[in-house]
Parts: C-alpha cells; sequence; structure tokens
C-alpha cells in the first residue's frame, strides 16, 4: 500500500536541511569596538580528545579561524587568518573564543563545530559598535538676545555612527528623538519648545553599547553678554563703586602732597603729621577701608619725596 507513495531525494534532502537549521540557535552578541571579548560557549567541560574549530562567516563564505586537536596525546592549536592575527584565544575546557582589540570590521557570524564522534554546531552573530561621541549643543538662530522665544532655537548633533538614536529629554521624559538611518555624517535633532527656560533639558547621544550626555545651558546658549551672568553684572557695580572715591581720594592726596611739600621747604615740617591725620581722615570717611587709606597714603609720600 504505502510503496504506491515514494518521496523524492532532493524532498528528503531540503527537509533534512530545514530540521537543521531549525535546530541551531543563533546567540546574538553587541560589543564596544577596542574591546576584549569572549564568545561563551555556555559548556562547561569539552570532552578532552574533542575536535574543535572555529569559524567566521565572511561574503557568505565560512572562513576556518581556530583548529584544536589531539594528536598523539598532545593538543595542537592553530591560528588562522589575517584578519585576526595574534588577537585569539581558545578555551579547550568551554570551547570558548577570546577576541582581543575587536573592531567593527570583525562583526559577523561566528560559528563552533566540536566533533567528539558526532559534530555538534553552534553559532553567534557578533556586532561591534563604534563608541559613541558627545553630543553639541547650538543656537539655531543667528543673533543672541534677551527675548528667548525670538532668539533660542537650540540644536543638538552628534557624529552618527551605527544603530545610532538621538534624544531630547524634558526632566526624565523623552520628548523627541530620531534614528540613524543612514551614512551622514552628524545626526540632528532640534528642542521644539517656544519657553526652554522652565526645565531640565538634555540631549543624548546612545547606540546598543554606550551613551553620552549633554545638558542645554539656556543661559550660556541664548543671552547676550550683558545678562549672561547676573552676577558678574552685580561684580561690576561694585568694582565702579570702589574706583570712583579712590581715584577722587587719589587725586586730592596728590594735590595736597604737592602742597605740603612747598610748604615743608618754607615752614618746615611742623605740620607734617596735622596733614597725615587729615588725610587719613576724608580716606577713611570716602572708602571706608583702613587699609586701603594707609596704602595710598604711603603712595602719596612717595610723590612727595
Amino acid at each position: 500500500m504505502f510503496s504506491e507513495y515514494r518521496i523524492h531525494p532532493a524532498l528528503l534532502l531540503l527537509l533534512y536541511c530545514l530540521l537543521c537549521s531549525a535546530g541551531e540557535e543563533v546567540v546574538r552578541l553587541q560589543e564596544l569596538e577596542g574591546n576584549t571579548v569572549t564568545i561563551h560557549t555556555g559548556l562547561t567541560g569539552v570532552q578532552s580528545d574533542a575536535h574543535i574549530l572555529w569559524f567566521y562567516r565572511s561574503e557568505n563564505t565560512d572562513i576556518k579561524i581556530v583548529n584544536s586537536l589531539i594528536i598523539r596525546g598532545e593538543i595542537i592549536t592553530d591560528y588562522y587568518s589575517e584578519r585576526f592575527r595574534d588577537r585569539l584565544q581558545l578555551n579547550r575546557t568551554s570551547g570558548s573564543l577570546t577576541i582581543r582589540n575587536i573592531s567593527r570590521e570583525d562583526s559577523g557570524v561566528y560559528k563552533l563545530h566540536i566533533i567528539t564522534g558526532i559534530s555538534s554546531v553552534w553559532s553567534f552573530s557578533v556586532d561591534v559598535y563604534a563608541p559613541v561621541l558627545k553630543p553639541v549643543i547650538r543656537n539655531q538662530a543667528e543673533k543672541r538676545s534677551v527675548s528667548l522665544r525670538e532668539s533660542c532655537s537650540p540644536l543638538c548633533s552628534v557624529e552618527n555612527v551605527k544603530d545610532l538614536s538621538l534624544s531630547w529629554y524634558e526632566e526624565k521624559e523623552r520628548i523627541s528623538s530620531i534614528n540613524s538611518s543612514d551614512s551622514s555624517e552628524r545626526l540632528y535633532l532640534p528642542l521644539n519648545k517656544t519657553d526652554p527656560n522652565n526645565s531640565t533639558y538634555t540631549c543624548v547621544a546612545a547606540n546598543p553599547v554606550s551613551t553620552q550626555t549633554t545638558q542645554l545651558n539656556i543661559t550660556v546658549l541664548c543671552f547676550i553678554n550683558t545678562v549672561r551672568n547676573p552676577n558678574e553684572a552685580g561684580r561690576m557695580k561694585l568694582l565702579v563703586a570702589v574706583l570712583i572715591p579712590v581715584l577722587i581720594v587719589g587725586l586730592l592726596l596728590v594735590f595736597i602732597a604737592r602742597v605740603w611739600k612747598k610748604k615743608s621747604k618754607q615752614q618746615g615740617e611742623k605740620h607734617i603729621f596735622s596733614i597725615y591725620l587729615l588725610i587719613f581722615i576724608i580716606c577713611d570717611l570716602v572708602c571706608d577701608r583702613v587699609f586701603l587709606c594707609t596704602s595710598i597714603i604711603y603712595c602719596s609720600l612717595l610723590l612727595c619725596l
């Protein structure tokens, strides 16, 4: 009865391939460029006489990169491929493979074959990413002004890398974002807020393995220099308030010193103490700074000598 139904050999081969591919689970890894990466197999004890092979898939071709086996009781491990020269290390106990100084060019599929009478295969997809650079925030408006609504248009940008996302956060809530979809040099995201002065805003650049943030300083970015720092304006007022009285006192002391110098030649030095006392009283009333007054008196004395 069943002899009338025959399965074509090609169909059997296709079924076998489907079963094999279904049983082969691919482990996905995401790594940062420049790191030392270990592809862990999850095995705790590989048979001591096992034949271990690692392959790297490049341009749809599996390239053998590690070959380790036992010959006459001696472990022989060979590392192939110029791409991974001196950067590979095999752990025969677990079958794990370590790659030093991994680069973006090392991204791809790695396959482990362990042969111990039967062949077992494990596949690992490794994606290597460049580190994200710190985003830069600038004002799109040409002029700086006190009026934020007219002059402040923050724009965040960052150098584009693989699988990059750029986002604006208001406090801890994400309010806008954009993902890299091409190979443009930079990624841009404006902050669409009419009045960004009432909250804390942060621009965040991230890919699967790294994150960089820059906080918006609305005062530095958008206000004109005269009101950029309120403390600076206060210091300027204080400086002017001190310098003007000092200048007045200085001119007065020079005048008094010259008069004293002329009179001292005629009348001797009998008025020297009274003049010093007068200078000190005037200086103290105007400046209210004993140390400063003393310094001015000494300077006037030098002018008289």
